[in-house]
């Protein structure tokens, strides 16, 4: 069979807005195997073991701080550089392998989790990705082995989702430095040794390497924050740092890019922690509803009790799979998996805060004791739509790429112009009306199992709808498109539940050729539940589109912010 090239492939997501099902991306399903296989496991082993033996979640809660011992344990045992070259000092995992192990932490503690995201995702990422050999050689070896801890430093007191119109300045000096003024707030990690910097200079968005101990540099106080409370958030200021000319990673003018694409490296891990959280989540559920008994037997045997673990079950199935579909993405050399990484954000959040919540229920006023594990994680998972890109933002992005992709597929509107999505949308320009006479033929997922032929189709049907959807919202709204949000959420939501359909077939259809279908009778069941419910949920958005109370909604809107507030008297 002929290797795909998918480095010059577009996004499997921008295809599906194009009412393209292009299986030759995602299928076969990417599992790891062999060598990488095993030493995943043993690292996870490992975290895992450690976790349970010695890490004590409400210890760090109390302290504010994870421990400079933990972060020193977990550097000695190869955890703090996942995904860095073994050549300095790394373990030299692939994106799936980092993500499975992070999905350790994320089912022990929220906090760590983040600090170690911040460390690995976020703040080593860009050297990683973006640095020379020599500076990788410089950095690499101390924040893989936990001597030095590794920061990311974008948000500013007013800059948040808006990161392209950042007010730190990087002035370049004649000698080639540069020198740095401004101030960041909410950054993880903020006190850490190495400071990824992101700025604006006359030449263009900048990213420098900041050491602590530059002069002009200071960090704190740190904010006392709802949860992750023993996660370090920092204002960071700079005032007249200089920074060396060999700290610039990449060009001057590249930064932009280059915290971008770090964020969609970031946003993966998430996924999978979250994923890891909720696996937690389920198990106290499972070991609550046994042993409690309420009017003469165990509350798992009441249905709505029985019926919240079976969606979590699902829900960590389908965010599992969706996850690591995206993780394999990249791992494939995929070049374009923004979307996809904004999606499995999203999804994660969300459906973690809601998994988290029916675990709450369950447990009753247990769980609102402040010392029990789901009252640290509900105060903990509450930032989780907000950071690493806020999830109406994420939705706005997916929307609005999917729409720039499909608007420069339409041959009567490739002389568009829409902006990078991660800019905001740019004006769309007036264009001839008028549906294009074409036949939609997006295909079929390739290689899924026969037991999924009516998923499949469904799946097929579902895409042409979602290109129909799209081209309609921009016929109709021209350039008015990119602030119709409520549209650009629906749209979004059609697209995540297709994606995640494709996720769950494919994975499902790997577990059964491999296994088979009756050794494999439980997934097959979880996975049908799944599809099912996903199928619904994207009729619903689709019928929405057109079927919808905006107009109300709006109006109800508009009157609140005139009154200031709720106006209506008993």
């Amino acid at each position: 069979m002929a290797t795909v090239d998918r480095s010059i492939k577009p996004s499997f997501t921008k295809s599906l807005f194009l009412g393209r099902v292009a299986s030759e991306l995602v299928l076969p399903y990417p599992v790891m195997v062999g060598a990488e296989h095993e030493k995943v496991a043993r690292l996870a082993a490992s975290a895992r073991d450690y976790l349970a033996n010695v890490y004590d979640p409400a210890k760090a809660e109390r302290d504010g701080w994870v421990g400079d011992d933990t972060i020193r344990d977990l550097g000695e045992l190869g955890l703090l550089g996942l995904f860095v070259d073994e050549q300095y000092g790394g373990q030299g995992l692939s994106q799936s392998g980092y993500c499975r192990v992070m999905e350790e932490f994320g089912r022990v503690d929220g906090a760590l989790a983040v600090v170690m995201g911040v460390h690995q995702s976020i703040g080593t990422k860009p050297i990683y990705l973006y640095g020379t050999d020599e500076q990788k050689a410089r950095w690499l070896p101390d924040l893989a082995a936990g001597r030095k801890l590794a920061a990311f430093v974008l948000t500013e007191p007013n800059v948040g989702s808006d990161a392209y119109n950042l007010e730190t300045r990087a002035e370049r000096q004649s000698d080639g430095s540069w020198l740095l003024n401004g101030e960041k707030r909410w950054i993880g990690n903020g006190a850490g040794d190495v400071l990824t910097v992101f700025a604006r200079s006359e030449l263009g968005h900048v990213a420098l390497v900041v050491e602590k101990g530059m002069e002009g540099l200071s960090t704190g106080p740190r904010f006392e924050t709802l949860g992750l409370r023993a996660n370090r958030l920092q204002r960071v200021r700079f005032d007249n740092v200089r920074v060396p000319a060999e700290n610039l990673l990449g060009d001057a003018g590249d930064g932009f890019r280059i915290a971008m694409n770090t964020l969609n490296n970031g946003r993966m891990s998430m996924g999978t922690s979250i994923a890891g959280g909720m696996k937690r989540f389920l198990d106290l559920t499972l070991e609550h509803a046994t042993t409690r008994h309420q009017f003469g037997r165990p509350l798992i045997d009441f249905e709505l009790v029985e019926e919240k673990a079976a969606w979590m079950t699902g829900q960590i199935y389908g965010l599992e799979s969706m996850s690591y579909l995206t993780t394999g993405l990249v791992d494939l050399g995929v070049a374009d998996f923004s979307l996809e990484s904004a999606m499995t954000k999203v999804v994660a959040s969300d459906v973690g805060w809601k998994g988290l919540n029916k675990a709450f229920q369950v447990h009753g006023g247990t769980a609102y004791m402040d010392d029990h594990p789901l009252s640290k994680a509900l105060r903990d998972f509450r930032i989780f739509p907000i950071f690493e890109g806020a999830n109406d933002v994420m939705r706005a992005f997916v929307a609005l790429g999917g729409l720039k992709a499909l608007s420069e597929d339409l041959p009567d509107m490739r002389s568009l112009s829409i902006g990078d999505p991660a800019k905001a949308i740019g004006v769309l320009a007036p264009y001839v009306s008028g549906r294009i006479n074409r036949a939609i033929r997006p295909g079929r997922l390739v290689g899924a199992h026969p037991v999924f032929a009516k998923h499949n189709a469904a799946v097929s049907e579902q895409t042409v709808q979602l290109r129909d959807a799209a081209e309609a919202a921009l016929r109709k709204h021209g350039k008015k498109v990119q602030e119709k949000q409520l549209l650009q959420k629906r749209l979004t939501a059609v697209a995540s539940g297709i994606y995640s359909q494709v996720a769950v077939i494919g994975r499902a259809s790997a577990t059964f050729e491999r296994d088979g279908l009756q050794v494999s009778g439980a997934e097959k069941t979880v996975a049908i539940h799944f599809l099912k419910r996903s199928q619904r949920e994207v009729a619903r958005q689709l019928r929405s589109l057109e079927v919808n109370d905006d107009r109300h909604t709006a109006q109800i809107g508009t009157s609140t912010r005139q009154t200031g507030g709720y106006a209506f008297d008993l």
